[in-house]
């Protein structure tokens, strides 16, 4: 396994890695076990991912979330490479956020992982900002809002059917195909993509890869490439000056109005407001 790991922040009881992985279906994964607690915002990629926990298939926007001192295992068998922003954290860092959430009252992680969320991207956008020295967003602002935010989707997840889809297990050869696809989407997410033709790519019924793709992603392909596209261009604004009208089309939508109009409605904030609320 070929793993790059750079070290972009670190302070009490937390630290935040640009983590590289270049392995493909030909490396065998091996187990390694989680130094603290674990929240890894996938960036690019897709990969495999078993612990303790479960199993889950991760792409662009998931979060990897590891309990400290648990073993685990990231395989490529669908794909080669991904890059995550790592934050890892000390049991007792985490403790100290959790305990201040209403409602949330344990301190390990139930689910190996989250699907992309609406309430991530922020976060994705500014760490990718810092990461990429364009933006000086302070890491360990990220870092308690991470905490919160996974904290709070979890509590709301546990009495939540949704956290269910999480328990299913596809077979092996509809995890490869729904990955395929997922790097289809990732790759052409700004291009029109109709679930038929990516059905049909990866020899599946429309039905049985709308289901699967469900069950393995946490939620249908049209919300997965709509999340891309978002997230893109939330980076965009964090990281450019360019007009709004440019991010937008170039995401993937034909029209300003659609754009501002679906980023309000996934971000709570317009374009404009969401990139002049960037760290400083």
């Amino acid at each position: 396994m070929s793993m790059s790991s750079l070290l972009l922040a670190s302070g009490r009881g937390w630290r935040v890695d640009d983590l590289r992985c270049t392995s493909g279906p030909r490396d065998r994964p091996f187990e390694e076990h989680h130094d603290g607690m674990c929240i890894a915002i996938v960036t690019s990629g897709t990969f495999t991912y078993r612990t303790t926990r479960g199993t889950a298939v991760l792409a662009p926007g998931a979060a990897l979330l590891g309990n400290h001192g648990h073993c685990f295992e990231c395989g490529h068998e669908h794909g080669v490479g991904d890059r995550c922003l790592s934050f890892r954290f000390s049991p007792e860092f985490v403790e100290s956020v959790v305990s201040e959430l209403p409602g949330a009252r344990q301190l390990a992680f139930t689910l190996p992982n989250l699907p992309p969320l609406p309430e991530l991207i922020p976060i994705v956008a500014d760490a990718t900002a810092a990461r990429d020295g364009i933006d000086t967003a302070p890491f360990e602002d990220l870092a308690l809002s991470l905490v919160a935010k996974v904290g709070v989707v979890l509590t709301r997840m546990s009495s939540s059917a949704r956290a269910k889809e999480f328990a299913r297990h596809p077979s092996h050869r509809d995890q490869r195909r729904v990955t395929e696809a997922l790097r289809r989407i990732e790759a052409h997410c700004d291009q029109p993509l109709s679930l038929q033709a990516l059905a049909a790519e990866v020899a599946m019924s429309p039905y049985h890869f709308l289901r699967t793709f469900r069950a393995i992603a946490g939620m249908a392909p049209h919300q997965f490439m709509l999340h891309l596209r978002l997230q893109r261009a939330a980076v965009r604004l964090r990281c450019s000056g360019d007009p709004i009208s440019t991010i937008a089309l170039e995401a993937g939508f034909s029209d300003l109005s659609t754009f501002n109009r679906r980023f309000r409605r996934l971000l709570g904030a317009s374009p404009g407001a969401f990139r002049a609320s960037r760290s400083r």
